[in-house]
């Protein structure tokens, strides 16, 4: 799966929230906010194919979390991506 081209994170009054660029300009009346892991994910996985294990071998390398955690944290960040409908396959 791929972080969907046309949405990208914004700063906005101190948070980091997802918006979608051009010609469909930007829905406010809902936005998504990234907390600090999200942010840092979405900065390494954006434009380019990821799956559930790179998720979780990035959480691996940056953070001390046993790997069945990171798996499982890995999963529900991929399952709200797919909710928030901000990735394609």
């Amino acid at each position: 799966m791929k972080i969907k081209a046309e949405y990208k994170v914004r700063e906005m009054a101190g948070e980091h929230i997802v918006v979608m660029q051009g010609r469909y300009g930007a829905d406010m009346t809902k936005v998504i906010a990234l907390n600090e892991t999200s942010l840092w994910l979405w900065n390494q996985l954006q434009g380019r194919d990821f799956d559930a294990d790179e998720v979780c071998n990035l959480l691996l390398s940056r953070y001390e979390v046993a790997p069945e955690v990171a798996r499982r944290d890995a999963k529900a960040w991929i399952e709200r991506l797919e909710t928030c409908n901000l990735v394609e396959k």
